[in-house]
C-alpha cells in the first residue's frame, strides 16, 4: 500500500527526528483511520514510538524552529507539539493493566503489539511506520482495514474485558458508529449490554463530551437510538428514556414523543451545527412525561410542557456537567418558546402575536424559527405543505414588523427613571403599571414604538390614574 503524504508536509522532518533517536515509530490511530476512509491528510498527528518519545519531540521542534511549541507531561510519557495549524502527539508504546473500580490503567512500557492491542477499535489500530527500517508499512494486526472498507465498528480483543476495562469506550462505540455511520459488531454490540453498569464508573465529563460530539454527528439520531438499544440510555439520560412508547385509551394515543424528538433534532442538523440548537430540539419536548393527560373525547393532551421543560433543563445541564450560564439560558428559552411560532404558524398571523415572539426572542428569533421548522414531523404531506407554506408567512410577518416597529430586544422608549420624574412619583406600583401598560401598548400596535407616541399614552394613563384610583388596583390583579 503507497502512502503519497510520507513525503509531503512535514513528515520528512519528523522522520529526520526519528531516526536521529534511533527509534521505531509509527503513525497511528484516527490520523490513519481517517485517511483510508477520505484519502486526506489530517493536521492532528499521533505517533507511538518504541522509545524517546520525548527526545523525538524536542528534536522535531528544533527542526522546526522557534514557531512550535512544545509541551510534555513526563508522568504520562507524552508530548504535544503545536505548530502553525498542526497538532503532533508523541508518547511511548505501553501495555496496560486496569483494577475493577477504576478506568485509570496501570502502564507499563511496552511493544507497538502491546500498544495496538490496547487500542480501543480495529479501525483505530491501525499503523504506518515512520522510521528507515518501517518507513511506509501498514501494520494492521487485527484486520481493521477490513472492517473499515465493511463499515464495522470492532474492538481488537474480547469486547467483554474491553468494555469492563474502560467502559468510557462504550460510548465511544456509538459516537464512532454516529459519526461514520458504521455498524457496531453483534459481538461488540452484546457487550455494551452486558458490562452497561460499569458506565457508572466514569465521569460525568467524559460522557458528555462523547454524548455532544454524538449531538455534532451529521445524523446525530443513530447515537440515541444505540444508546437507547444498548440500555445505557435509562443510566445517563432517564428524562430522555422517559419519552419511549405510546400509549391508546379508547382507540386515541398519542406518538412515540421519543421518536418524535430524534426525528427533530434530525431536521435541525440537516440545517444548522449549532450544538446548543441541538440540545435545544434534544429537550424541546422533555417534559412531556409529566404533564401527559387523557382527557375525554378529546385524547391525550401535554399542556404546558414547554414552560416545565424550561424549568428542567437547568437540573439536566446541573447532572449532566453542561455550562450553567447563557448557553443553558439560550436554551431553556428555545425550550420555552418552541410552541408560540408553531401556533401562529396553524392560525392566522396578527401583528400583535409577532410583536410579542419578537420581543421574547429577541436575536435567537431566527434559531428559533429553524428549531420550530424541524418540529414538524407529520407524514402527511398536505399538512406538511400547508405548514410551511404558513412558516413562510410568519417569517415574512416577522421581517415587516420588525422592519416597522424594531420590537426585537426593544425597551421600552421612556424608562422607569424618567417615568418618575415626569410625573414627580416615588418609586412604587404605579411607575410599575406606567412601565408595564407602556410595554403591553407596543406590543399589540396600540403605541408605536417611538418617544413621542409613547409620552403621550403616559400622560393619558397618569391623567386617568389620578381621576379613577380604583385602575391601579385592577392593573394589580
Amino acid at each position: 500500500m503507497e502512502f503519497p503524504f510520507l513525503n509531503q508536509s512535514l513528515f520528512p522532518l519528523i522522520k529526520k527526528a526519528i531516526d536521529a533517536e534511533k527509534t521505531e515509530a509509527f503513525l497511528i490511530g484516527g490520523f490513519v483511520r481517517d485517511y483510508l476512509l477520505y484519502q486526506k491528510v489530517d493536521n492532528e498527528i499521533d505517533i507511538v514510538c518504541t522509545h524517546n518519545a520525548l527526545e523525538v519531540a524536542e528534536r522535531i521542534c528544533q527542526l522546526l524552529g522557534e514557531e512550535a511549541k512544545l509541551t510534555v507531561f513526563k508522568n504520562f510519557g507524552t508530548a504535544h507539539i503545536s505548530y502553525q495549524s498542526n497538532i503532533i502527539e508523541l508518547v511511548n508504546a505501553r501495555k496496560e493493566s486496569y483494577q475493577r473500580h477504576s478506568r485509570k490503567p496501570i502502564v507499563e512500557s511496552g511493544t507497538l503489539e502491546d500498544d495496538q492491542k490496547r487500542r480501543d477499535f480495529t479501525i483505530n489500530a491501525l499503523a504506518i511506520g515512520l522510521d528507515e527500517k518501517n518507513f511506509g508499512k501498514f501494520i494492521d494486526p487485527f484486520n481493521g482495514l477490513e472492517d473499515l472498507k465493511n463499515k464495522i465498528i470492532r474492538t481488537p480483543l474480547d469486547p467483554a474485558i474491553t468494555f469492563s476495562d474502560d467502559p468510557l469506550r462504550m460510548m465511544r462505540a456509538i459516537r464512532f458508529a454516529t459519526k461514520l455511520q458504521f455498524t457496531i459488531e453483534e459481538k461488540t454490540f452484546q457487550a455494551i449490554k452486558e458490562q452497561k453498569e460499569r458506565i457508572k464508573i466514569v465521569s460525568q465529563e467524559r460522557i458528555t463530551e462523547e454524548l455532544n460530539k454524538i449531538l455534532l454527528s451529521p445524523k446525530p439520531s443513530i447515537g440515541f437510538y444505540l444508546l437507547d438499544q444498548s440500555e445505557l440510555l435509562d443510566i445517563i439520560f432517564p428524562e430522555l428514556a422517559k419519552l419511549k412508547g405510546t400509549e391508546t385509551i379508547n382507540g386515541l394515543s398519542h406518538k412515540d414523543n421519543f421518536v418524535h424528538t430524534l426525528q427533530v433534532l434530525d431536521n435541525l442538523s440537516a440545517k444548522s451545527d449549532n450544538l446548543w440548537l441541538r440540545w435545544a430540539a434534544l429537550l424541546h419536548d422533555i417534559a412531556k412525561p409529566l404533564t401527559k393527560k387523557f382527557e375525554e373525547g378529546k385524547g391525550f393532551t401535554f399542556h404546558g410542557h414547554e414552560e416545565l421543560g424550561s424549568r428542567m433543563i437547568p437540573r439536566i445541564f446541573k447532572r449532566l456537567k453542561l455550562p450553567l450560564n447563557e448557553k443553558m439560558k439560550y436554551v431553556q428559552k428555545l425550550v420555552r418558546l418552541h410552541l408560540r411560532p408553531i401556533v401562529l404558524a396553524k392560525t392566522e398571523v396578527t401583528d400583535s402575536a409577532v410583536r410579542r415572539v419578537l420581543f421574547e426572542a429577541g436575536d435567537d428569533i431566527d434559531d428559533l424559527m429553524l428549531l420550530c421548522e424541524a418540529d414538524i414531523t407529520t407524514k402527511n404531506p398536505l399538512k406538511l405543505k400547508r405548514y410551511l407554506q404558513n412558516f413562510e408567512l410568519v417569517r415574512q410577518k416577522l421581517k415587516e414588523i420588525e422592519e416597522k416597529d424594531h420590537i426585537r430586544n426593544f425597551q421600552p422608549p421612556i424608562r422607569g427613571e424618567e417615568i418618575i420624574e415626569m410625573f414627580q412619583l416615588k418609586p412604587g406600583k404605579i411607575v410599575g403599571i406606567l412601565k408595564d401598560s407602556l410595554k403591553e401598548a407596543i406590543l399589540e400596535g396600540q403605541v408605536k414604538n417611538d418617544y413621542e407616541d409613547a409620552k403621550r399614552f403616559l400622560i393619558d394613563l397618569y391623567e386617568k390614574i389620578k381621576t379613577n384610583p380604583d385602575l391601579i388596583m385592577e392593573n394589580k390583579k
